[in-house]
């Protein structure tokens, strides 16, 4: 019963912040408020009721369409708040009732975010990697105070694991190898899943990169250039459902 109790709220505060989530992804590449005015339509401007917020419901009961001018309403909003509801459940099933999980909820809720700015703007907003370090930085506090000041070793070294050698090729690429929001982000996630966790989500992410981006140029011939912001943000979150046991098989690997 607890665990249905949990994965119950998991959904409903998932698709609450993935009804926010829209928000930003919509404003914040435009430079407006995500706080001031209220949500309307983006063709006739009508202002939408508190019938008309309801993630996902409101789309499905509306037929996809704006009840004053008609007009089709995008898709990305239901399947926004729909994949983060998934996250914070994935987030209960795998990560555990701990004192990490409303962290860990948000940290993929901000990665999720990220990934669509970037895939439409290449460019990570500032904004989501302050919010991803503040995340990391609470979750070096918890681990201070579940297991003493070791505890934040390995947070404080994963944030300069895979950031420096990045900075490095930034820098001395004149800026064209990387963008210089992938570089941040992996020193704030770094931060927040600690060295091991996060070199291997930066491997996955560029992994997932290579493949499907090679995949796109040949199938739907995508240019040279890529947003990796979403490919790194795929590998770190597998990396956090799934990491600790690919680690542990790959290292079984080299005992005799």
């Amino acid at each position: 019963m607890e665990t249905i109790i949990a994965y119950s709220y998991a959904a409903i505060l998932g698709l609450v912040f993935g009804s926010f989530l829209n928000v930003c992804i919509l404003r914040i590449p435009a430079g407006e408020s995500i706080v001031h005015g209220a949500s309307h339509c983006p063709k006739c401007g009508k202002k939408l009721g508190p019938h008309e917020l309801i993630p996902v419901f409101s789309w499905l009961l509306q037929g996809g369409r704006c009840r004053g001018c008609k007009t089709p309403i995008s898709a990305q909003y239901p399947i926004i708040e729909a994949a983060t509801a998934a996250l914070w459940m994935l987030c209960v099933r795998l990560c555990g009732l701990t004192l990490a999980l409303p962290l860990q909820c948000l940290f993929v809720t901000a990665l999720l975010g990220l990934s669509v700015i970037d895939a439409r703007t290449q460019e990570i907003p500032f904004g989501f990697n302050v919010c991803i370090g503040v995340l990391g930085g609470l979750r070096v506090a918890l681990a201070v105070y579940e297991s003493g000041i070791t505890g934040a070793i390995p947070h404080l070294i994963g944030a300069v694991a895979v950031f420096l050698p990045l900075l490095a090729l930034y820098l001395l690429s004149g800026r064209r190898a990387i963008g210089g929001g992938d570089v941040k982000l992996m020193l704030v996630a770094g931060l927040f899943l600690g060295w091991q966790l996060a070199v291997l989500g930066f491997f996955m992410g560029c992994f997932l990169g290579s493949v499907i981006h090679i995949v796109r140029m040949r199938v739907s011939k995508a240019g040279r250039v890529l947003a990796l912001g979403p490919y790194l943000a795929a590998g770190l979150t597998l990396a956090l459902f799934w990491g600790e046991p690919i680690i542990n098989w790959y290292l079984q690997l080299f005992v005799l």
